[in-house]
C-alpha cells in the first residue's frame, strides 16, 4: 500500500512539473499571441499616446508585426538606403522585397534574415 502511495504522489509530482514546464513555455514564445489579451498592453500604450505613427514609412499591420517580435517601429529607419534596398533583395529576392514595399507584412523569419542590412 505504502508503495502505491509512492507512485502515485511521484506520477503526481511529474504531471504537475511537466504542466509547469509548459506553462512557462507558452509564457516567453506566446504561440498564440495571448499576451495582449491576458495583461492588455494595448491599452495601456494607448493610454499613453503608443497608437500614434511611430514609423511614417511602416503602415499599421507592419508595425504591429514588428511590435510582436518586440522591436520598437520608432527603431527602424524611416528612409531606406539603396545599399540597404540591394541588401534586401539579396537577402529575401526582389517579389518579397517589392510585396513589403508596397504594403506585405514582413514574418519573423524574413525579419531576422534581413536585420543585418537594417
Amino acid at each position: 500500500m505504502k508503495k502505491m502511495l509512492n507512485m502515485f504522489f511521484v506520477t503526481l509530482g511529474v504531471i504537475f512539473f511537466i504542466i509547469i514546464l509548459f506553462g512557462i513555455y507558452f509564457y516567453i514564445t506566446d504561440p498564440l499571441n495571448l499576451k495582449p489579451l491576458i495583461f492588455d498592453t494595448e491599452a495601456t500604450e494607448s493610454e499613453v499616446g503608443g497608437d500614434t505613427d511611430r514609423n511614417p514609412a511602416l503602415n499599421e499591420s507592419q508595425e504591429a508585426a514588428l511590435k510582436t517580435f518586440g522591436i520598437d517601429p520608432a527603431s527602424v529607419p524611416s528612409e531606406i538606403s539603396p545599399e540597404q534596398e540591394v541588401c534586401f533583395e539579396e537577402k529575401l529576392g526582389k517579389e518579397r522585397v517589392a510585396e513589403i514595399k508596397a504594403g506585405g507584412t514582413p514574418t519573423a523569419t524574413e525579419y531576422f534574415k534581413a536585420r543585418d542590412c537594417i
